[in-house]
């Protein structure tokens, strides 16, 4: 199986806006071993790196400091054995869903031989009937389905998910994460998911890494042992929930209040 990413001390720093002060250090010694075919879920405080260990991983972005492999080769660049897909659906609004789906494959002028790859993830993704339409006729869900549907086309071992979801409401929401864990099942792929959604995570995740705040580290790694699907309503998950938030330290704390009659 492939898939496998292997993340080692990794650090990053930032250019100061302000030239008199230090760079800005976002992640701090950061390691992780990300199992082949496994789905992960990234958390934290708003600003702690999430987004760009992701862009790491996906090679849009370069480490200041440490080691990142892929099936054991090491991550230099960008590579088609990683897909990405943004919070926005990043559609080209000039293409239409089919010709957005395959722009990936030509620019690697390999549409010729997985042209009906295109048809297949259309299908897929549930947008029939709406290849010939342009991003701004298309839903939120559906741009997004079409968005997901381009960073599948080239076969990737990895996808990696940046808030995909973040913008939707809250049903659509709900109806693209049970997609997203059947094309995961379907593909057998590793999948990993930045979210500040903690219940999301849950629901989704094999595993959930909980990053503390800048400069990041991992704070707590919690393997979820809920079997799919899963009912957000039950006990264990919610068990999981207060879990996650006391990492956080958001989980709150109920005072006694003493009454006096």
């Amino acid at each position: 199986m492939v898939g496998e990413i292997q993340i080692k001390d990794v650090y990053k720093k930032f250019p100061n806006t302000d030239p008199t002060k230090e760079d800005i250090l976002a992640l701090n010694g950061f390691s992780l071993d990300i199992k082949p075919g496994s789905f992960v879920s990234l958390i934290g405080p708003s600003g702690c790196g999430k987004s760009t260990l992701l862009r790491i991983i996906g090679g849009l972005d370069k480490a200041t400091k440490g080691e990142l492999y892929l099936d054991g080769n090491e991550i230099r660049k960008p590579g088609s054995d990683r897909g990405f897909a943004f919070q926005g659906s990043n559609l080209f609004p000039w293409l239409t869903v089919e010709k957005n789906i395959a722009f990936g494959l030509k620019a690697r002028h390999i549409y010729k031989e997985e042209k009906k790859a295109v048809a297949e993830y259309i299908n897929l993704v549930g947008l029939q009937g709406f290849e010939k339409s342009y991003p701004h006729q298309l839903s939120g869900g559906m741009q997004q389905r079409a968005s997901l549907a381009r960073a599948l086309v080239g076969h990737p071992s990895v996808l990696l998910l940046d808030e995909p979801l973040g913008a939707l409401d809250a049903f659509t929401r709900m109806n693209l994460q049970d997609e997203i864990i059947d094309i995961w099942k379907k593909h057998n792929m590793t999948m990993v998911m930045v979210t500040h959604d903690v219940d999301e995570a849950i629901y989704m995740s094999d595993q959930v890494v909980v990053m503390s705040a800048r400069p990041s580290k991992v704070e707590a790694i919690i393997d979820i042992k809920l079997p799919r699907p899963r009912a957000r309503a039950q006990d264990t998950f919610q068990e999981y929930r207060t879990k996650i938030l006391n990492v956080l330290n958001l989980g709150g704390k109920v005072e006694e209040v003493e009454y006096y009659l």
